[in-house]
Parts: structure tokens; C-alpha cells; sequence
């Protein structure tokens, strides 16, 4: 059942199966064109699926004009709509995912909060959205600099010692943000933190449909 609910003010898309204890909630940040997938095809799955709508805030802790002046997206989505999932759901595992700048968004939040955030799923993350800095985005009024934009990116946010229990993340090599994708998977191996990256273009529901399955084949750990 799909409905449509207001969080702290702000819309967001709620699915929930029917008569059944969901085995975890997709939490999906959404790209710059702010579409939600279509979540009723989790249905098979027996996952729940959230998608706050936060405008072209880029998931960041500083405050974005398309979301609101006195509130990130980070604040929205780890004050306020993660308590709602909570109390919903309680128990229940969150899993973090999104695609292009919700991409992006769910590393940043997976590797900043992983005791809220488990396992977190990206599709063509915009790791390197500081390129986008000085081309008139909503990252030009959030960050003071192209640098303090990259500061403040996905692999700068890894911790030596606490993450995500599983990191997925997949991206195109004829992709824009290959090259952030594929240092940030040089990065944590290096670190030797265990992940899971494909160099393909796949959509977030393929990648999350499966979780928690014990009966599919996973993809190698490297």
C-alpha cells in the first residue's frame, strides 16, 4: 500500500506491504529530478520503502534553498524520518540507497552513520558533485568553494574503523561519475573495508530486491 505523508513538513512517499513484517525498509534518496521509483515492485520482496522528497539538497548537512532554510536534508532524513521508520517498524533494518545525487547521498550517510544505516545500495553515484560546483546548482549557494564542496564528499567521510556491515555500489564505465566511483572503490580497498562494486548500470531496486535473501547468489566480496 503506497501512500503519501507528511514528515517535519515535508512530503514524503511511504510503502508498506500488506499483512506482513517487512524483512527491511528500503530508505531511497532520490536523484536531482526528484522521481520516486516504483516502489510497489518491493512487493515481492516483503520490503517496506520510504522516499523523503528533498529537493536538490544533495542529501548534504548544509542547508539547501530547495529544501529549507533552517534544515538539511541530512537533519531531515536522521531527525526526523528515521525516527518515523522506527517507530513504525521497530527493529526492523533500514537499508540506504539512491541513484546519481541520492547515490551519493546514501554512501555520505552509510559511511557517516552506520550504526543507523547497515548496508547501504548506490546506482551511479555523483561522488564528484563538486564538478558541478560554479555551473549555477544548488551547490553553488551551499558551499562556499568547489573545495569545501569536495571536502564534504561521500570518501571523506569513511571512518578508519566503524562502517556500513555491507556496502554496494555500482556504476557504468561510460558514466559521468565513473572515475569517483572507482577511486572511492580504490579507497576502501586500500582501507580494507569490504565491499561490493559493479561496473555496470544498474537500477536501485535490482540491487536492493535481493537483501536479506538467503537463497540468492551474491555478488564477490573484494
Amino acid at each position: 500500500m503506497t501512500t503519501v505523508r507528511e514528515i517535519a513538513g515535508k512530503r514524503v512517499d511511504w510503502f508498506e506491504p500488506v499483512d506482513t513484517l517487512p524483512r527491511f525498509v528500503l530508505l531511497h534518496l532520490h536523484d536531482v529530478d526528484g522521481v520516486t521509483p516504483a516502489i510497489e515492485s518491493l512487493r515481492d520482496a516483503k520490503a517496506a520503502c520510504v522516499c523523503p522528497q528533498a529537493g536538490n539538497s544533495w542529501w548534504s548537512a548544509k542547508t539547501s534553498p530547495d529544501l529549507d532554510p533552517a534544515m538539511s536534508a541530512e537533519e531531515f532524513v536522521v531527525r526526523h524520518v528515521v525516527p518515523a521508520i522506527a517507530d513504525r517498524w521497530p527493529g526492523v533494518p533500514i537499508v540506504v540507497a539512491g541513484h546519481g545525487m541520492g547515490g551519493q547521498g546514501a554512501l555520505r550517510l552509510g559511511f557517516k552513520y552506520p550504526d543507523l544505516f547497515p548496508s547501504v545500495f548506490a546506482t551511479d553515484a555523483a561522488i564528484d558533485h563538486y564538478e558541478l560546483w560554479g555551473e549555477g546548482t544548488s551547490l553553488d549557494e551551499m558551499y562556499a568553494s568547489r573545495e569545501h564542496c569536495r571536502q564534504d564528499g561521500a570518501g571523506l567521510h569513511i571512518h578508519p574503523v566503524r562502517q556500513p556491515k555491507r556496502i554496494r555500489f555500482a556504476c557504468a564505465p561510460t558514466s559521468r561519475w565513473h572515475r569517483g566511483n572507482d577511486r572511492l572503490h580504490e579507497k576502501l580497498q586500500a582501507l580494507g573495508v569490504r565491499h561490493e562494486f559493479v561496473e555496470e548500470a544498474l537500477s536501485v531496486l535490482s540491487m536492493c530486491a535481493d537483501h536479506g535473501a538467503e537463497d540468492v547468489k551474491r555478488l564477490p566480496l573484494v
